[in-house]
């Protein structure tokens, strides 16, 4: 890709997301806090398009493109995603609806009732410190934050709004037996000039029980 360093000439800036699957078992309900029944133990995580109870290698992104006038402004901007993901992938209610904005979160962690496995497991995320492009002119990671939606729930910060730190960071708790879910809107705070050019990242969702 041909790049020019000049000011004031749109931009792009992108961070991809990794959308982990393990296992999901469905149940009829429709809630963002759930309570599963106790199973054998297994944790499950989706970020953006997800397969029930099959794995998904899709890696969603999500991107800004700045027009020079936006760049003088710098005010910040909400950023757009390739997700479609709408439906839970729990029980098909429409917690995303407008899924071009939002990433769903999806996560559940299960154990039997005999107690195999630590009281809760932990979701977390992880990002590199810039967003870099083709020239090796950088973007702080700490430039792009996001918000959390759950139309309808009585819980939607069960997995809270935050900004990347360009390391590692626990998003959530989820107790055993629990499955949690919610949607994130990002956005790019554009608060210092960049050169232009196409500026890429990409974080990493993880689900872990010890």
């Amino acid at each position: 890709m041909k790049h020019t360093a000049q000011p004031l000439q749109p931009k792009r800036l992108a961070v991809s997301v990794l959308a982990l699957l393990c296992l999901l078992q469905a149940l009829p309900a429709q809630a963002w806090v759930l309570t599963l029944n106790a199973a054998s133990r297994r944790v499950f995580l989706h970020v953006g398009n997800g397969t029930a109870e099959g794995n998904n290698g899709t890696i969603n992104r999500v991107e800004v493109n700045l027009t020079g006038a936006q760049l003088i402004a710098g005010t910040p901007q909400s950023m757009t995603t390739n997700s479609t993901q709408a439906q839970s992938l729990y029980d098909g209610f429409t917690t995303c609806p407008t899924p071009n904005t939002q990433i769903m979160v999806g996560a559940s962690y299960r154990r039997s009732n005999g107690g195999n496995g630590p009281a809760s497991a932990t979701l977390s995320v992880s990002s590199p410190a810039s967003l870099v492009s083709t020239t090796g002119d950088s973007i702080p990671f700490t430039q792009i934050s996001w918000t959390v939606a759950a139309p309808g729930s009585a819980n939607p910060n069960v997995i809270p709004a935050g900004s990347f730190n360009g390391g590692s960071q626990t998003l959530a708790s989820v107790a055993a037996n629990t499955y949690i879910e919610n949607c994130h809107s990002f956005e790019y705070a554009n608060s210092s000039m960049q050169a232009s050019g196409t500026y890429d990242g990409r974080v990493t969702y993880t689900m872990t029980s010890p």
